[in-house]
């Protein structure tokens, strides 16, 4: 089994940079791609920071963290002596793309090459890496600090040493995995999760019923720890208005189009929590 020791995130937005920060955690050298080095190293340092205030990391903890963190703007930087790159840039198959065939020039040959994707399977990809049996989904939940899941999802083209390395490289870092076998869109959790959001949203669209007593019926009627409106404030509408138009677009299915309300908020900008505004507002 392939033995990882660096490893590189390609995005430093909400999900990258949290997946950086558990992975330097776990001990591992992490390089970052992003077009933000300071903003995103002051983030890690004020997480690390409020940390140590609430007693869960040590002073030596916090720095030897951070010491395993370098961010680059350059991909080819960034990549080159990775032995496991964990692509987690925005839900767009052209950008991914364009991604993975920049990261393929100068990867190791044997360096395994996975995307953070919640819906776009790696096998989209397969045809730009050289070798595609180091290609596979690692699925990571938001958010990535305290969330123990991670999906691994196994393309056609995945060979079995590439998931034994994923599955250790899970449990190093704290977490748990399950194995996706077959490519599917949403894998295993987003798919429970949709097909919750599919009928709230068909509740709250035919005026059943308010997105807040929703929410409430979810935490309070079934113990869920957040409703679906609020769930999705939190992962992010723009990414679920990514996800559902891109089946809208292969399907042609008119239920599978983004409802108006969703549609409405994403070009408002109003993309939940992280920008302030979704389905709640935010200070």
């Amino acid at each position: 089994m392939k033995s990882i020791k660096k490893v590189c995130v390609a995005g430093a937005g909400n999900m990258g940079k949290q997946i950086a920060l558990n992975t330097a955690l776990a001990g591992f050298e992490v390089t970052v791609i992003t077009s933000k080095p300071e903003t995103n190293a002051e983030w890690c340092a004020a997480f690390m920071e409020k940390g140590v205030t609430k007693g869960k990391y040590s002073e030596e903890v916090r720095d030897g963290t951070l010491s395993r963190v370098t961010f680059y703007t350059s991909t080819g930087d960034a990549v080159v002596d990775s032995d496991l790159v964990i692509e987690s840039i925005i839900e767009d198959e052209d950008i991914k793309r364009s991604f993975f065939a920049e990261a393929n020039k100068f990867v190791k040959p044997d360096a395994i090459i996975t995307s953070n994707s919640s819906y776009i399977p790696s096998s989209t990809f397969a045809g730009i890496i050289a070798n595609p049996g180091r290609l596979a989904n690692l699925h990571f939940f938001n958010p990535v600090m305290s969330m123990k899941l991670v999906e691994i999802v196994v393309g056609p083209h995945t060979d079995g040493e590439t998931v034994e390395t994923l599955k250790g490289f899970v449990e190093k870092t704290g977490k748990q995995s399950i194995i996706v076998h077959k490519e599917i869109e949403g894998f295993v959790v987003n798919r429970l999760l949709r097909a919750v959001q599919d009928e709230a949203y068909f509740l709250y669209g035919s005026g059943v019923a308010s997105f807040e007593d929703i929410d409430i019926a979810a935490e309070k009627g079934l113990n869920y720890p957040m409703g679906p409106f609020r769930l999705v404030d939190f992962t992010g509408i723009d990414i679920n208005y990514f996800n559902r138009q891109r089946k809208f677009e292969q399907t042609g299915k008119a239920e599978d189009r983004p409802p108006a309300f969703l549609t409405e908020k994403f070009e408002k900008g109003e993309f939940g929590k992280k920008t302030g505004k979704g389905w709640y507002t935010y200070e």
